[in-house]
C-alpha cells in the first residue's frame, strides 16, 4: 500500500485501532493525512469508506477478518455492496494460523459470507509476489472487493513475472490422476502434498484459485475433465468456500467425484499456528493424507 500511494494519490487506507497487528502504520508512517483510525467500530469504518468512495476516493479498508467479515457484515452489505461501491476491504488475520488468538478470532467463515453479497470480488493470495500484484489489481478494478490475508509467514511459489488477473486462477503443476484446487496458504500445502503423491505415481495437478468470486469455471471444467477427481484445499470452513463454490458449479456441468479438505464444522482453538494446521490437516503431510484415503475409496480399501 505504501508503494502504491505514490502511485494512486487518491488511495486512502482505514483501519479499526488495529494498523501495528494489520500494518497499515507503514502506509501512515508515509502518508499520514491519508490513514484514517477509526478506532474499534469496524461498522462505522465501513460506513466511512462507502462515504470516500463516493467523494471519488480508493478506500482500502482493513481490519481482522473476524471484525471486517464478521461484524461489519451488515454495513459491508447495505452500505458497500448493495450501492456496489469502489471499496476494498483488506481482511488479515483469516483462519486457524491466526494461532494463539484462539477460536473467537479465527474467521473460518469469512469466504461464505462475502461471496453471498452480489457483485462483490472475493480474492486469497498465496503468498507474498501475489499478494503485492493483487492489491494493485484491486486498486485498478472498480467495484467492491473482499481479500483475506493470513498472518503467519508462508513460502514464496509464484515467480516474479507472475500475471495476477482478477477471476483466473493459475497451473502450478500439472498432473493427469487428480485436480487438487486450493488457495491461501494452502496452496503450499497442495504443492507439498502433490509432491509426496507423484512417489507413489499419482500425479495431481495443483491449481491456485486466489479468486473464489468469481470462480474461473473454464480451468475448473477444463483440469476436472482431464483428472476425473477433485480435491479442493482452503484455510475456511468446507461449508461455503472455495469447496462449497467448486460442488455448486462442477456437478452442473460434469460428472466427478469432490472431496472437500478444511475445516470441518468446528471452531477453532487456542495454540501455535504450526501446531494447529497440522493438527486440523492443513499441511502437507495432512492434505497428502486425506487426499490418500480418498483415493483408496475407489479401490474398494478401508
Amino acid at each position: 500500500l505504501r508503494e502504491y500511494g505514490e502511485i494512486y494519490k487518491d488511495l486512502i487506507v482505514l483501519d479499526a485501532d488495529l494498523a501495528a497487528a494489520t500494518k497499515t502504520d507503514i502506509f501512515k508512517n508515509k502518508f499520514p493525512n491519508r490513514h484514517i483510525d477509526c478506532g474499534i467500530a469496524e461498522s462505522n469504518m465501513m460506513g466511512i469508506a462507502a462515504g470516500l468512495s463516493l467523494s471519488g476516493k480508493i478506500p482500502f479498508v482493513s481490519s481482522f477478518a473476524m471484525f471486517a467479515a464478521g461484524r461489519a457484515f451488515e454495513q459491508v452489505r447495505n452500505s458497500i455492496g448493495y450501492p456496489h461501491l469502489n471499496v476494498k476491504i483488506g481482511a488479515t488475520h483469516g483462519g486457524i494460523s491466526v494461532g494463539e488468538d484462539g477460536a473467537t478470532h479465527q474467521c473460518n467463515e469469512d469466504f461464505a459470507l462475502m461471496r453471498t453479497i452480489p457483485g462483490m470480488v472475493v480474492l486469497s493470495p498465496s503468498d507474498d509476489i501475489e499478494a503485492r500484484k493483487m492489491v494493485k489489481a484491486v486498486i485498478q478494478y472498480e467495484g467492491p472487493v473482499y481479500i483475506r490475508f493470513g498472518r503467519s509467514p508462508v513460502p514464496i511459489i509464484n515467480e516474479s513475472t507472475l500475471n495476477f488477473q482478477i477471476g483466473k486462477a493459475t497451473c502450478l503443476r500439472e498432473g493427469k490422476d487428480i485436480t487438487i484446487v486450493a488457495n491461501g496458504i494452502c496452496v503450499a500445502s497442495a504443492l507439498e502434498a502433490a509432491s509426496k503423491l507423484e512417489k507413489e505415481g499419482i500425479y495431481a495437478e495443483v491449481l491456485n484459485f486466489s479468486t473464489i468470486k468469481p470462480l474461473d469455471e473454464d480451468m475448473l471444467i477444463k483440469s476436472a475433465t482431464k483428472t476425473g477427481k477433485v480435491v479442493t484445499v482452503e484455510e475456511h470452513s468446507i461449508i461455503g468456500g472455495l469447496g462449497g463454490a467448486v460442488c455448486e458449479y462442477l456437478p452442473s456441468k460434469i460428472q466427478v467425484p469432490i472431496f472437500r479438505i478444511g475445516i470441518k464444522d468446528v471452531f477453532g482453538e487456542s495454540g501455535p499456528a504450526e501446531e494447529l494446521i497440522a493438527k486440523y490437516q492443513l499441511d502437507g503431510q495432512g492434505v497428502y493424507s486425506q487426499i490418500k484415503t480418498f483415493l483408496m475409496s475407489f479401490k474398494g480399501e478401508k
